[in-house]
């Protein structure tokens, strides 16, 4: 899927580069937003910044929080503040089990408790959501930490990648 520029040019919506000397950082841009990505750096080190599953969580986080916030003032509700924590977890190694994501929610404001029901109804319409819900399972509740999230490290370290002699 890509975006337009002003002058309708198609662009993507998000751009990662990096050069392999240095300090190994990839620099990631998406609309405006211009970041630096960490994991790995390929000399054994970690690269500074969010990994690739911190982004994952943060985008699940981020259109969570606009679609609970879209709903409440299409709807006129009195929510005064939307917190979102998400965290990604890996359903068992070898195709045991689904991954999942761990979304907690916590709204503010003089909400009844109709308001309150309805909102976290709304957070299951976010289209990032319902994308991730395709391969993954995403669980609301009101303790983000449960178990231990992915390590990107970890996962990119298992990956058969053959070791290439380029002479």
């Amino acid at each position: 899927m890509t975006n337009s520029n002003d002058d309708g040019a198609a662009r993507p919506q998000a751009v990662v580069a990096g050069d392999l000397d240095g300090a190994g950082t990839l620099n990631g841009r998406a609309g405006a937003s211009e970041f630096s990505i960490g994991g790995p750096d390929g000399r054994g080190g970690t690269a500074a910044g969010a990994n690739p599953y911190e982004l994952l969580s943060a985008s699940l986080a981020a259109c969570t929080a606009m679609t609970i916030r879209l709903q409440a003032r299409r709807r006129k509700f009195p929510l005064s503040h939307v917190e979102v924590a998400v965290s990604y977890h890996h359903g068992g190694r070898g195709g045991g089990g689904r991954d999942s994501f761990e979304r907690s929610i916590r709204l503010e404001g003089n909400l009844s408790n109709e308001e309150r029901a309805q909102l976290m109804q709304a957070a299951n319409m976010c289209p990032v959501g319902r994308t991730l819900g395709l391969s993954a399972d995403i669980r609301t509740n009101d303790n983000v930490s449960r178990g231990r999230a992915a390590r990107y490290d970890d996962d990119l370290s298992e990956l058969p990648i053959p070791n290439i002699d380029p002479d």
